[in-house]
């Protein structure tokens, strides 16, 4: 436990160096769902969650990482995700065919690490032309070593699609974001699973708001929709949230 203190914070601290915003989420998934509160050797899906979050583009594609830190009577996981895109064919002025290289992985305090991931493929992106709108999709392989299915059959070999959106409207007063990720992996509770994470955000921004200087601290909420992630079944999970944006 001491160690996953001393990693967490210190790649907290590292991270938000450059990280473009800082997010706290208060999440209600224990209050709507009875089984995702506490039980017997598990402390219960976390109440708080920091989110550390950079995008940086470059001349040859763009780089994005994110953090997420879950706490529970201290930090009770980490888990983290970062891409690469390598741009080399542009299709307009307003959309790009690139090359897509991302690793998955984390920790937490009761199941130890999470699958480690590596994914490869395509991603098509745009923007419209003031940059209020943005989107890309994803088709990549999906690598996870070292999972077998309860009948020892190797499933390392797997795919995800992904799509990421971002819109700023009502003059820069709010912005709608978020990502849907579809893929395949051995789950504990199911063989083969077809997994569905959508994890949509709505922010008001108060950079808008006259004579106070808020100009980076946005509130807003998350909505969480899965399938096959959390449990079986759908969940739809909500948070109330602050962002500070550097």
């Amino acid at each position: 436990m001491k160690k996953l203190l001393a990693v967490t914070f210190l790649f907290a601290i590292t991270l938000t160096a450059v990280a473009q915003n800082i997010q706290l989420h208060y999440d209600f998934g224990r209050a709507f769902y009875n089984e995702l509160d506490k039980r017997e050797g598990y402390h219960g899906r976390p109440q708080l969650t920091t989110t550390i979050e950079m995008f940086r583009p470059d001349s040859y594609g763009s780089t994005f990482f994110f953090v997420d830190l879950d706490y529970a009577s201290g930090v009770k996981g980490a888990y983290w995700e970062v891409a690469r895109e390598f741009c080399f064919w542009q299709d307009t002025d307003w959309s790009w065919l690139s090359v897509h290289a991302e690793y998955n992985g984390g920790m937490n305090d009761v199941a130890g690490s999470f699958n480690d991931a590596w994914l490869a493929g395509l991603t098509y992106s745009g923007h419209s032309e003031d940059f209020s709108k943005t989107w890309s999709l994803s088709m990549m392989y999906k690598y996870i070593p070292n999972t077998v299915n309860t009948s020892g059959k190797s499933q390392e070999h797997n795919f995800q699609i992904t799509g990421v959106w971002g819109i700023n409207f009502a003059n820069g007063w709010a912005t709608y974001s978020g990502f849907v990720d579809f893929w395949r992996e051995c789950r504990p509770w199911q063989d083969t699973s077809y997994i569905l994470l959508s994890e949509q955000q709505l922010w008001l921004n108060l950079n808008k708001v006259k004579n106070l200087d808020l100009k980076n601290l946005s509130v807003g909420t998350e909505v969480e929709l899965s399938n096959n992630f959390v449990d079986k079944g759908f969940y739809v999970i909500p948070t109330l949230a602050v962002k500070w944006t550097f």
